[in-house]
């Protein structure tokens, strides 16, 4: 059953509370830290990205088509939409020889409202280039490219890529293919239903290649995993605490974030995948939530905290910025 973790008070008493489960896993599937359910069934969300490019790195498609590192970590993004991001999207399809018309991941504002600001100001309308999924989708079409098949239609399960891409997922998350449900996903791909345990164990592989059991797959995994430490600006947008974490612990710090306060993280070289599900799915709940897991696990140095809870601090404030209540960890 999911616990309280975050207390939201008012002058000195509770107003609202958040609950939520927690995993943290290490590569031989042992539970180093748990809050509530460990085993909790849930959509993977975007968090699952970095496994759903594994059949694409696998198969050399870095190479066939060019792809750099800084675009790998954009092809496995839950990206801002800030110009950066749009310019990579664009550059990767080139490569693909395609443009941005065959992305099939709907029209959404970008997650970054200065972005959305400067669309607006500048009498643009928002594209699906501007989607945080639009790397991932650019990712699937290159990989039915690379299949030799028509990438049209896409984003149904039926679909050969999305086939295969299923097939990595399982084995990554170390779930049984005939146990690993699906659902539809905000950008209209396939999502994947699973137990929390499951992905913070892909998480901990992650983290730790070489002691991943990858097998084959272990340098494409070290790839991905390099990426994504690499550019977490790429991988995330500015301002946001997935930059933040990352930055502060010197890329040490993995995060990825999940749609409905689905959060995933690794400790590179350090046998660690966590995962975390807040109930109620606030996306408000997922900044003070991050540290505090990381502070409740001991993984970052009384500096690294410092820095963090200044940009994201766990205090409630009033229109006029006065702050007017606190943010408390319970678990």
């Amino acid at each position: 059953m999911s616990e309280i973790v975050l207390n939201y008070t008012r002058a000195g008493h509770v107003e609202n509370i958040h609950r939520g489960d927690v995993a943290a896993v290490n590569c031989a599937g042992e539970i180093i830290f748990s809050v509530g359910n460990a085993k909790l069934p849930m959509f993977w969300r975007s968090a699952a990205k970095p496994f759903q490019a594994l059949p694409f790195v696998k198969n050399d498609g870095l190479e066939k088509f060019n792809i750099t590192d800084e675009e790998l970590a954009l092809l496995v993004s839950s990206h801002s939409g800030e110009e950066n991001h749009v310019a990579l999207v664009r550059g990767i399809l080139k490569k693909l020889g395609l443009d941005e018309s065959v992305l099939d991941c709907g029209v959404v504002r970008p997650m970054s409202g200065k972005a959305f600001k400067n669309i607006i100001a500048a009498g643009e309308k928002v594209l699906p280039v501007h989607n945080p999924c639009s790397g991932k989708h650019s990712q699937i079409i290159a990989l039915a490219m690379m299949l030799g098949i028509p990438f049209e239609g896409y984003t149904k399960p039926e679909h050969a890529a999305q086939k295969l891409i299923f097939k990595h997922v399982a084995m990554a998350a170390k779930v049984p293919e005939n146990e690993l449900e699906i659902g539809i996903d905000g950008c209209g791909v396939p999502v994947f239903y699973l137990p929390i345990y499951n992905m913070a164990l892909a998480y901990a592989r992650l983290s730790t290649p070489a002691k991943g059991d990858w097998g084959e797959y272990e340098n494409s995994a070290l790839k991905i995993r390099d990426a994504m430490s690499k550019y977490p600006q790429v991988l995330s947008g500015n301002g946001r605490i997935d930059l933040a974490v990352s930055e502060v612990t010197g890329g040490r710090i993995i995060a990825k974030i999940g749609a409905d306060a689905v959060y995933c993280l690794c400790v590179k070289d350090e046998d660690l995948g966590i995962t975390f599900k807040i109930e109620d799915g606030s996306f408000a709940a997922v900044n003070p939530m991050v540290i505090a897991v990381l502070k409740k696990m001991n993984l970052l140095t009384k500096e690294e905290t410092a820095v963090l809870e200044e940009k994201f601090p766990p205090v409630l404030k009033n229109h006029r910025g006065e702050i007017i209540g606190t943010v408390e960890a319970v678990f």
